[in-house]
């Protein structure tokens, strides 16, 4: 690959130096710009923002279909059912059977309710075991009423629950215990509160910071910047979520995102700015040179963040493409708030930068520096490049034991079971499991639609049926057929022997949909679904399984030709690629022995195990695939510099290890310190997110780019920067930063 001379080199007066040359110089336009942006979408969140739920769409799928069925033939069967849970531990239910009428009527009242069943007017139904099934305990004290809405629950308003409340308080004067199961529990829970989450991130991001760097306003700037990007970024969010339907984990996902680039890009520009005004370089030219040169990195890297969120979307569920747009928003205000709040903060400060401190400031580590003072990183740098097997094999080794609890990776849905007791839900779930078995929270329907089967087959068709459901592995109990008001649809209620979230329920659907049910009605005219909450979430896991090798591909494939246009070195892309999904796999083994394997989960406030979250791994790998990237373009963009000053390939490695490794440590401190604060929140979704982002970006920014990188670099030498002629002169000359001074 020729080797670029130095007039080849774009000069630094491009258009990221005027802009933060501008911003330095003229900052109270900027300020002024900012307060305005911040109150004025502050505002329109307010008068305009919708808010957030967890429903979500899977056209095409069966258990989709099987419920439009329902809806068609018998709309009162149709809809989302949710329990309202009865329990009095002193007498049976029947003592209050006039309360419970009361809140049946009365909830039968209520808007978007189709129907609700009175428990005490229903025959229970024995199990395998002898154990009820509902809807009313063996021992009378325990029942259910089952509520059918027209929609979701989790889509309707505070309004709903408000009006179930109002419903059940005959009961609840009564002195009995009333809780609220499924999607009517969640629209009951509190609403999420990552506050105190958000201020431990944010006070160990000060702490970092104040070690790392010395300086109080050096701590200052990059905590102001992501702020104002984060503030920003959320009301962009609450704007779309009054169009489009976002999940309530969308808000805090993009906190944890903004905090963390927003934070880590200010770093980048910080520290090359402290080392110019160290040097003697006026603080607005200083600032423009900043942006200039570790500016172009952080557009890049902000760019690839976005491009691999994006990626989601090729998944084709919008519920989790959205996930990647909320994101993806505080990245983009992240950015801005990087390339125009930073230089006008460094211009309002000036050379004071360093004026409070609490110990001796330190800036970038520029080793090339008569007189400087070698340090601890010198000599890891230098005792690597003598050792690069090493290094190279003890890395390998670390996270390949980190990775080893992957390969038993099971995704599904998180049951009621794992939340705080002191949700509605929980405790709903905890009663149902105790009356009528775990499975009770999670029933099945099974949907035979014969509208296409000639009246003589049609009793034939319900022996079939009933006999296959019958003798069913894995259930509970099986309702009788039931047939719709037209006489078209065949349908029965299947209650799992397991709960919801249990791998012998999601083996029960799976068998009736894919074999049970399709051997049945083979030969006929009919058509056989399962739905039911539980089937659907059965179908997300299994479509996000299915897509989640697309979005991997896409996604590192994206990354690549990034890595290859901007560096122009085929090994250096295939080298960032491999190591990406390497640091990436560890952190998902991390996750999998944590909360599937159950090793620290109670510490963490989970009860029991739990599967993976189905949509949580294409999360994790979109985000920390384009997190990573961050610190593999911050650190090539120093060896290439560099290498292309002084063609040494061995020593341009260990210089970039040097100059780097003290800001990428903090960087990656703080990115870690703000992911790892919400594993104190009461959704086990979001622990889930915050404990594998926080584990990727430690891995990432010390053993991958500390260890691996440097050690394939140093043994790779001048084939880093190979490729083929064609290649070369095929790809855009992009430059990540721009000369250094003295160049």
């Amino acid at each position: 690959m020729p080797v670029p001379e130095p007039n080849d080199v774009p000069s630094a007066r491009g258009w990221l130096g005027r802009l933060g040359e501008w911003c330095a110089r003229h900052f109270v336009i900027v300020f002024v710009v900012w307060l305005a942006a911040l109150g004025g979408m502050q505002g329109l969140d307010k008068a305009f923002g919708g808010s957030f739920s967890d429903n979500f769409d899977l056209p095409g799928t069966q258990s989709v279909r099987g419920l439009d069925v329902l809806k068609e033939h018998d709309p009162k069967t149709g809809g989302t059912s949710s329990p309202v849970v009865l329990h009095d531990a002193a007498r049976p239910l029947a003592d209050v059977s006039a309360q419970v009428s009361s809140t049946v009527a009365a909830l039968q009242k209520l808007p978007h309710v189709l129907a609700a069943a009175n428990p005490l007017l229903v025959p229970s139904t024995p199990s395998k075991g002898g154990q009820t099934t509902g809807p009313v305990s063996a021992d009378g004290r325990t029942a259910y009423i089952t509520v059918r809405f027209d929609t979701s629950p989790v889509l309707l308003g505070e309004d709903t629950v408000r009006g179930v409340d109002r419903a059940v308080t005959p009961l609840r004067t009564a002195g009995v215990q009333v809780e609220y199961g499924g999607p009517l529990g969640e629209l009951a829970r509190p609403k999420p509160d990552d506050r105190l989450s958000e201020a431990i991130g944010f006070g160990a991001a000060v702490v970092v910071l104040l070690i790392g760097f010395g300086s109080v306003l050096a701590a200052v700037v990059p905590l102001v910047a992501a702020l104002a990007g984060v503030v920003t970024g959320l009301a962009w969010l609450g704007l779309l979520a009054a169009a489009f339907t976002f999940s309530t984990v969308s808000p805090t996902l993009a906190t944890m995102m903004g905090l963390g680039v927003g934070i880590d890009y200010a770093l980048f520009l910080l520290t090359r700015h402290r080392q110019n005004v160290m040097d003697g370089m006026d603080v607005a030219v200083s600032a423009g040179r900043s942006v200039a040169t570790n500016g172009r990195a952080v557009l890049v890297s902000g760019c690839t963040v976005i491009v691999a969120l994006a990626g989601l979307w090729a998944c084709g569920i919008p519920f989790v493409g959205r996930l990647g747009t909320a994101a993806g928003l505080t990245v983009v205000t992240g950015v801005l708030a990087a390339l125009t709040l930073v230089p006008a903060l460094l211009g309002l400060i000036g050379r004071r930068v360093d004026r409070y401190r609490v110990r001796t400031p330190v800036a970038e580590t520029t080793p090339h520096r008569e007189g400087k003072e070698r340090g601890g990183w010198h000599r890891y740098a230098g005792r690597l490049a003598r050792h690069p097997w090493r290094f190279l094999v003890a890395g390998v080794a670390v996270v390949g034991i980190l990775a080893i609890p992957l390969f038993s990776l099971r995704l599904g849905h998180i049951g009621d079971g794992a939340d705080p007791v002191s949700f509605t839900d929980r405790r709903a779930f905890d009663l149902m499991s105790a009356a009528f078995g775990p499975g009770s929270n999670g029933p099945l329907t099974v949907v035979v639609d014969g509208t296409a089967v000639p009246p003589a087959d049609w009793s034939a068709l319900v022996r079939q049926v009933g006999g296959a459901l019958a003798h069913l592995p894995g259930a509970a109990v099986v309702g009788p057929l039931q047939t719709s008001p037209d006489g078209d649809v065949l349908s029965a209620t299947v209650i799992p022997a397991a709960s919801p979230q249990d791998a012998s329920t999601t083996d029960l659907v799976n068998r009736l949909k894919d074999t049970v049910l399709p051997r049945t009605v083979a030969g006929t005219a009919a058509h056989s679904y399962v739905t039911g909450f539980t089937a659907v979430q059965v179908d997300f896991a299994d479509l996000l399984s299915s897509r989640l090798p697309l979005i991997i591909a896409i996604v590192v494939c994206l990354a690549f030709l990034l890595i290859l246009a901007v560096f122009h070195g085929l090994l250096v892309a295939l080298k960032a690629a491999a190591l990406n999904i390497v640091s990436i796999g560890a952190s998902y083994g991390v996750v999998v022995a944590v909360f599937q394997w159950g090793w620290g989960g109670p510490a963490l406030g989970v009860h029991g195990t739990v599967p993976i979250e189905s949509y949580v791994p294409m999360m994790m790998f979109a985000i920390v695939f384009g997190l990573s990237m961050d610190y593999e373009i911050f650190l090539l963009s120093r060896v290439q510099e560099a290498w292309l000053r002084t063609g040494d390939s061995q020593g341009s490695v260990a210089y970039a290890l040097e100059i780097t490794a003290r800001v990428i440590t903090c960087a990656a401190l703080i990115m870690t310190s703000v992911f790892a604060a919400f594993l104190i929140s009461s959704n086990v979704t979001v622990k889930m997110l915050g404990l594998g982002l926080a584990v990727s970006v430690l891995i990432d920014a010390t053993v991958v780019r500390l260890v691996l990188v440097p050690a394939s670099m140093t043994l790779l030498g001048r084939s880093n920067w190979w490729a083929p002629r064609w290649l070369d002169r095929m790809l855009p000359r992009i430059r990540t930063e721009g000369p250094t001074p003295g160049q």
